[in-house]
């Protein structure tokens, strides 16, 4: 039972991580005035290398290290990214760097940036270490409890206390040092509470998944991967786009403020809605049908988001405020939550749809390889979340050409930002046609073969 408490403190901390993070794109905009799709660039090749990463660590775990050694790196390295990103705020080092202590760019110099992205850099490697081993080790301890309903109850509990601790008090925490440092804390004892059971950890036998194997069934699944990575790139507006749109909206119910946080904590909310809707779903169907389905919603998704942002430089426009991208937008943030709910959908009916792809391979010989299919998924996901980069760029080159004028200026007042997720919207339909057309081509081809 101590091993197994141990182990969850990391998850614990991780989530505390997780929403202290999601902000980060309007820190990096306001705090270092970079242009927001500069700041989402960053974020998203980060998100990117934080899912591909896995791959590599899982062949380090299967050959090298096992599960117990990765945790230590990972978590060892976590808790150096999240201090690192703590102290690149501008007021913890000001003195040894001999710049001001506000957040402004200003007091921003090359000492906070190589800290930050140092910082990052870290933290990638412990999401990814994470990914891989803490689950699995968490499932080789011989002391986890046996009373699964008890601890369901209970691990839900700590789940939702820890969110909402996440998502409501630690956002009115206004110093950005702070806010940044509380989770770095909770993830440096966490991992000190890890390393604590050292020698009493039960530690399982390695699965070695065969080349051969791998070889043969990515090749089989290439069709799927053109709409993995379009669901990754519109996965990736989560914490960039969709958060510099609620940045400077109203987030008043009644006359109390509160955080963009809740936003997410409405996500997670309602992916726990969609997960049993997405398994009856899929219950009678093969995972195409689900690959499908996620297109689909994910072409709402998009085309809901163009709406609400259309909505939004409307009021922006009518109150003089497109030169002001600083100034209070009077349009409440819960036309979001429209978005944010969809883009909930999106994600349950891809894992389960992976899962239920994944399950397909439960035989003792393949269990390794069923375990690597759901980190390749997640890796050409997250080749999506760094198109998504390239396709800012691409889309703003292409508009600048047609029409004299680029979609994405400095600021998002400025910008055209519904275009934008209406070509992601377009994207998801041509990859759903291409999905389609590829899966009648393959049974027809079978049924020749046969």
């Amino acid at each position: 039972m101590k091993s197994f408490v141990r182990i969850s403190a990391l998850l614990g901390a991780e989530i505390l991580v997780t929403y202290a993070f999601f902000e980060m794109q309007n820190y990096l905009t306001n705090v270092w005035n970079l242009s927001f799709t500069h700041a989402a660039g960053i974020l998203n090749l980060w998100n990117g290398i934080s899912l591909v990463l896995p791959l590599l660590l899982l062949f380090v775990v299967d050959t090298i290290t096992g599960n117990f050694a990765m945790l230590v790196l990972s978590s060892t390295a976590y808790t150096l990214g999240t201090v690192m990103v703590a102290i690149s705020t501008p007021p913890l080092v000001a003195n040894a760097t001999g710049t001001c202590k506000q957040y402004n760019p200003h007091c921003v110099g090359r000492v906070q940036k190589t800290l930050f992205y140092a910082g990052m850099a870290f933290i990638a490697v412990g999401i990814a270490g994470h990914l891989v081993s803490l689950h699995p080790f968490l499932e080789e301890q011989q002391d986890r409890p046996n009373d699964a309903g008890h601890i369901q109850v209970g691990g839900y509990t700590l789940l939702v206390l820890l969110s909402l601790t996440g998502a409501i008090a630690l956002p009115y925490i206004k110093p950005w040092s702070v806010r940044f440092g509380i989770p770095a804390i909770c993830t440096a004892l966490a991992t000190f509470l890890y390393l604590t059971g050292w020698c009493k950890y039960d530690r399982g036998p390695r699965d070695r998944v065969q080349l051969s194997s791998v070889c043969r069934v990515f090749a089989t699944t290439v069709p799927v991967w053109i709409a993995v990575v379009v669901y990754g790139m519109v996965s990736s507006i989560r914490n960039t786009y969709f958060v510099a749109q609620a940045n400077h909206l109203n987030h008043r119910i009644g006359g109390r403020e509160v955080p963009i946080q809740v936003l997410l904590l409405i996500l997670s909310g309602a992916k726990q809605v969609f997960a049993p809707l997405a398994d009856k779903f899929l219950n009678a169907r093969a995972p195409s049908t689900g690959m499908g389905a996620t297109m689909v919603l994910s072409v709402l998704c998009c085309v809901t988001a163009a709406e609400t942002e259309r909505r939004r430089l409307d009021v922006v426009r009518s109150h003089g405020l497109v030169d002001k991208p600083d100034e209070d937008i009077p349009m409440t943030v819960y036309w979001l939550v429209f978005q944010f709910v969809l883009l909930a959908g999106v994600d349950s009916f891809f894992e389960k749809s992976v899962a239920k792809f994944c399950d397909g391979y439960d035989q003792s010989d393949e269990e390794s390889l069923k375990k690597f299919l759901g980190y390749l998924n997640k890796g050409v996901c997250g080749v999506g979340f760094m198109c998504s980069a390239l396709s800012v760029y691409v889309v703003g080159k292409i508009s600048e050409t047609r029409g004299g004028r680029n979609w994405f200026a400095p600021t998002l007042n400025e910008s055209r930002l519904d275009n934008y997720f209406r070509v992601l919207a377009c994207l998801s339909g041509a990859s759903l046609v291409v999905f389609v057309f590829v899966g009648l081509c393959i049974k027809l081809i079978r049924r020749v073969c046969i």
